[in-house]
């Protein structure tokens, strides 16, 4: 069943998403790989204050390439999620809820959505050039030292997901 939906993400939308569940996403998202999803849990650690608010918010995995004039962002395809693992449990009990990415998630991680009543959003890789076609604006917010890895605040129009993981832990996978 497709669904639409708008950020930021409120608690009774996420938990009526399922397993299954394709979902049009328009609003704002944040980009944060591996370095920058380091730097965002060192933050919390030392009690810094982070470069957004993560309540309601999606953090999508990506590292886009460089725009092309005219357009807002590059090829935008998903990474490997598994990857955020190690840091997805500290980002979801400061208030993260929402994550899209590619692949299979650890079954530590798995057991973390379900506790926080979190979702998962799988993106289909290998269609990036599809997919910055949903992009309207694209600004780096912080980490610009990072490169592709910088943190990103994208608007995005009809940006296409499936739920992977839903809150109460049922998998796809």
């Amino acid at each position: 069943m497709e669904k639409k939906l708008n950020t930021p993400i409120d608690d009774l939308t996420r938990e009526s998403l399922t397993i299954g569940d394709e979902v049009l996403i328009s609003g704002t998202i944040y980009t944060a790989r591996d370095a920058a999803h380091k730097n965002l849990v060192e933050a919390l650690d030392t009690s810094q204050k982070l470069p957004f608010e993560l309540e309601g918010q999606i953090v999508y995995y990506v590292g886009p390439t460089p725009a092309r004039p005219g357009k807002a962002i590059g090829s935008c395809g998903p990474t490997s999620s598994y990857r955020m693992d190690k840091f997805s449990p500290k980002l979801m009990a400061k208030g993260l809820k929402v994550m899209i990415g590619k692949g299979e998630r650890s079954n530590e991680l798995v057991a973390e959505v379900k506790k926080h009543k979190a979702v998962y959003l799988m993106a289909i890789g290998g269609i990036g050039a599809l997919l910055s076609k949903t992009v309207k604006s694209s600004e780096v917010i912080a980490y610009s030292e990072l490169g592709a890895e910088a943190i990103r605040k994208l608007t995005v129009e009809n940006f296409p997901a499936i739920v992977a993981i839903d809150s109460k832990g049922n998998t796809i996978f």
